[in-house]
């Protein structure tokens, strides 16, 4: 085809979607443009590389998906601690998706990536580590929302949510590699133990 106003975002879409489902070294220019049913011309028009357009289709993926879903999971409005268990319920339920339409767990493309590029101070590796740093903001903001309300011990947000986010990246990489979501079932408790959370106080009837 020729190079029609949507050919690169069909060619960043469907560098995405086999990252995802197989691997960032795995995928070839060849295979991209088949997916987006764009010409090898046409790529080249739009991106110099694999790596360019890899870097571009990330920041897709954020501004698309991962912010709006972050921005409601963790909206202010919530209770600090709803905002974490909800968001990880989420991630447990996407993945049960996941595996029916695809017969696998895919895990999470942005963790894959990185660990894949993660010896090389590439482009692709340092958008990665931006993305995910821009994540942990989140996290951050919850848990000091939290130690604010008094609904977990005082700690360093910061540091907190760096191992939060270890926990989170961690076991959905278990679930990926295990082809099993129910290794996600209980992570919304695990994170709370994680974070000292305290039990809610029983009504006396």
């Amino acid at each position: 085809m020729g190079r029609t106003s949507d050919a690169n975002e069909r060619l960043m879409d469907a560098a995405l979607d086999l990252i995802w489902e197989e691997s960032y070294g795995a995928v070839t220019i060849d295979d991209i443009c088949k997916r987006a049913d764009v010409k090898k011309g046409s790529f080249y028009y739009f991106f110099s590389s694999k790596s360019e357009l890899a870097v571009a289709a990330l920041e897709r993926l954020w501004e698309n998906s991962w912010k709006q879903r972050l921005d409601t999971a963790f909206s202010p409005s919530l209770d600090p601690l709803a905002r974490i268990t909800g968001y990880l319920t989420a991630v447990y339920e996407l993945q049960v998706e996941v595996k029916q339409k695809h017969g696998k767990v895919l895990g999470c493309p942005v963790v894959s990536v990185g660990s894949e590029t993660c010896t090389c101070n590439n482009p692709v590796n340092l958008k990665i580590r931006e993305l995910l740093s821009r994540k942990r903001r989140y996290y951050e903001s919850a848990i000091r929302d939290a130690v604010a309300a008094g609904l977990i011990p005082a700690c360093d947000p910061a540091e907190k949510a760096l191992a939060f986010a270890a926990l989170v990246e961690g076991s959905v990489s278990q679930a990926r590699i295990l082809n099993n979501p129910e290794v996600l079932r209980h992570l919304p408790d695990l994170a709370l133990g994680l974070l000292g959370a305290k039990a809610p106080v029983a009504v006396l009837t």
